[in-house]
Order: C-alpha cells, then structure tokens, then sequence
C-alpha cells in the first residue's frame, strides 16, 4: 500500500471519516479538505489490484464467481437501460468499448442494436461466461494495454472508476484512445446520495467515492466536457455522457468538501430507516427479488437463444458476402 496526494487535486489534507468497511474489516476512508473527494486513505498498488480482480473481486464483491442467472437477467436490464438512455445522444454507428464489461450484457445489447460493440474484463469467471454464453468480443484485459491511437468513438466506464488507484490516470489514458469527437460515458455509485448508512459506505473495491461535483472536476480536468448528466443529484448512481474537449487545470468547487460531510455525517441509523420512501423501497426490493427468482432462468435461456441467433445470421451474412465478393 502506498500514500498519495489527492487523485483530483493534489490537496495534502485530509479529513479522516471511517476506519471499517461495510463488513467491518480494517478500512481507512478519508476526504481530501480541498476539494471533497473521498478515497482510501492508503492506496493499492497496481499489482495488489491486478491479483484482487482477477481472483478475488468478484467473490469477495458478489458473493460468486461466475454469474448467476438472477445476476445476468439485472445486467441485460442494466445494458438496456444504458443503451436506451444514451441513444438520443450518440452517433447511431458509433463503435463502443466497454472498460470492465463484467457480464458483457451492455456490449451484447449495443451490439444487437447495430453497433459494433466490444470490452475487457479482468475477472476470469464473468469474462469467461460473456465469450462463451452470450458470444461477446470481451477479452481478459486491462485499460492500461489498450492503444492510445484517438481512434474510439464511444467509451463506457460502468462502475468501474471508482475501483481504479487513480481514476485521473484512468481517465487520461481513456481520454488519449478517443477520437478529438469521441464520448465518454461513466456510472457510479454517488456518495452525496441521502440513501445510505455510514457504516455501509465503504468497500475495499471502491477506492475512491464520487458526488457529482467530483465526478465532473475531474473528467474536465482530464480533457472532457459534460453533456448530459442522467437522473438527479441525489440518485444512488452517477450517471454522466462527456465528450472530449482541452485538458485544463482543475476548477475546484469549494463547497464540495463541506456539502459532502454533511451528506456523511446526517447518514445515521436512525435517518436511515425513518426515510418517508424506506418501507415502501424494502418491499419494492423483495418483490422484484422474488419476481428474479421465478423468472430469472427462463430470461437467461432467452437472451442467450437470441444471442446464438444473431451470432448464426451474422455468420451467413459474412459467408454471403464475401462469395459476392468472389
């Protein structure tokens, strides 16, 4: 483990605001006094998360390490909702690559919907069910091995910033693969959110904790302009489509630091469940848990049926073709 200064903006003060994780493991969490970024107070280093993702995330993170079908049917529903969303907002030919496709659903579902779509993934459980089950082109990778030629067009980060040592090296590096008119796309968890307990805010996998404020001081310090921010500022999820523009300094928000305490500090217990919206959400999650349960494997055999048909008719397309071309 190694100290470093701020990921966003180099700031050297830091605040310290919890000392578990959500299991109640030794963590150290802190937020830098400067800009309001939360992250680790000591970070891994890159060999420590290479081994950490490849073996140990998924099981550690999702309780399993091959996906199950519950799982599969949320990340369809997932890359449908993310396709449907960002849509109006891309080139319809756009090609998209996907950093940390997990499952591959977002990939496939692009892919089915004209695009030439295609991804890395680190964790060899999930990447493996996505070449095998639902034919993807997502390959065992890291960002970090990609080409920086400026030749992407549409780049996805889904839940994925936040597990990166430096998300600004991330990000430039991802900024340097896109073209001067390619867009960037990032969701993450949003820890200015009303929606969370103290003590369930940190994990080790998410080294560093976004609000929207954060978010977007650092993707325009690394040469992107927001677009489109998705939702609210107070959903669970960050949801935000750049485009790429000049790298400039970062233009700190003051009173991010100061908002973002609050936020953490008013995230007791008791605020917790006495939420106008709390029993209500509970029950909404059971059902849509019992409705996965019941409904899940027959959606699995379904899209996987859809992805062998279009697989098979992209096969004939290809052999019809290339005799024309003969």
């Amino acid at each position: 483990m190694e100290h470093k200064q701020c990921d966003l903006c180099s700031g050297t003060k830091f605040e310290k605001i919890g000392n578990r994780d959500r299991h109640g493991n030794p963590l150290e969490s802190v937020i830098c006094k400067t800009c309001g970024l939360v992250a680790h107070g000591q970070i891994p280093t890159d060999e420590e998360l290479a081994r950490y993702y490849a073996t140990e995330y998924r099981q550690s993170y999702h309780g399993e390490l091959t996906p199950s079908e519950r799982r599969v049917m949320r990340a369809w529903k997932n890359g449908e909702r993310i396709f449907n969303q960002l849509q109006p907002h891309i080139n319809s030919n756009a090609e998209v690559f996907e950093v940390g496709a997990g499952i591959g659903c977002t990939v496939k579902v692009f892919e089915l919907n004209g695009h030439r779509a295609s991804g890395i993934e680190p964790g060899e459980g999930f990447q493996n069910y996505s070449q095998q089950k639902l034919l993807t082109d997502v390959v065992r990778g890291d960002l970090f091995e990609q080409p920086r030629d400026h030749s992407r067009e549409l780049v996805l980060l889904v839940h994925v910033i936040e597990h990166f040592n430096s998300p600004r090296r991330a990000l430039e590096y991802i900024r340097s693969m896109l073209s001067d008119t390619g867009q960037f796309y990032v969701e993450c968890p949003n820890i200015a959110a009303p929606f969370a307990r103290r003590s369930k805010m940190f994990h080790y996998a998410h080294i560093h904790n976004f609000t929207p404020s954060s978010l977007k001081m650092l993707a325009e310090s690394c040469g992107f302009k927001l677009e489109q921010q998705f939702g609210s500022k107070e959903d669970p999820n960050l949801q935000m489509l750049f485009s790429c523009s000049e790298k400039s300094e970062p233009i700190i928000d003051p009173t991010n630091y100061q908002q973002t305490m609050r936020v953490i500090n008013e995230a007791t217990p008791l605020r917790y469940h006495l939420r106008p919206y709390y029993f209500s959400s509970r029950l909404t999650k059971v059902s849509s848990y019992l409705k996965e349960h019941l409904t899940a494997r027959q959606f699995v055999a379904d899209v996987i049926q859809q992805c062998q048909q279009h697989a098979a008719n992209t096969h004939k397309k290809t052999l019809s073709e290339t005799r024309s071309a003969a």
